[in-house]
């Protein structure tokens, strides 16, 4: 709920959300990666994952500029992205009586693969314009 809001609002796209499935949590050389974790009542970690072009794409989106490369600033922003998704979702979950509080992110880039003892990881696609970006989350159960 709160990705496809965010992004249809900062970003100006239409995205659908896709299928969720069990995913590995291993990334590959072209991704860029944005890891948040969050605690409270609920605990776990948030991977939002792009394509390098894809997340080109979005940082041209929010900037309203071309981007043709993960610059600092365009690295920003796609930052701020993640921030604004997590920072929205901590809001509706407040508002079903479950606080957690959300750690700032985590920028990465290259091959990747995360282990968790503690959870599956869970990825649901949000596509648009034939474009797909993954919203990978692992939540610590009790």
């Amino acid at each position: 709920m709160a990705s496809t809001k965010i992004l249809k609002e900062m970003c100006f796209i239409e995205p659908k959300l896709g299928r969720p499935f069990i995913k590995d949590p291993v990334f590959l050389d072209n991704t860029l990666l944005i890891l948040i974790g969050f605690t409270g009542e609920m605990r776990g970690q948030v991977i939002i994952a792009f394509k390098q072009e894809i997340a080109c794409d979005i940082a041209s989106k929010m900037m309203m500029m071309p981007v043709t490369d993960l610059d600092e600033m365009a690295k920003s922003a796609i930052c701020e992205l993640g921030n604004m998704i997590l920072g929205n979702t901590a809001t509706i979950f407040s508002t079903k009586g479950i606080a957690i509080d959300i750690t700032p992110p985590t920028l990465g880039t290259g091959s990747m693969s995360f282990t968790n003892n503690f959870a599956k990881n869970i990825c649901i696609p949000i596509e648009y314009d034939n474009k797909t970006i993954e919203i990978n989350i692992a939540i610590k159960g009790d």
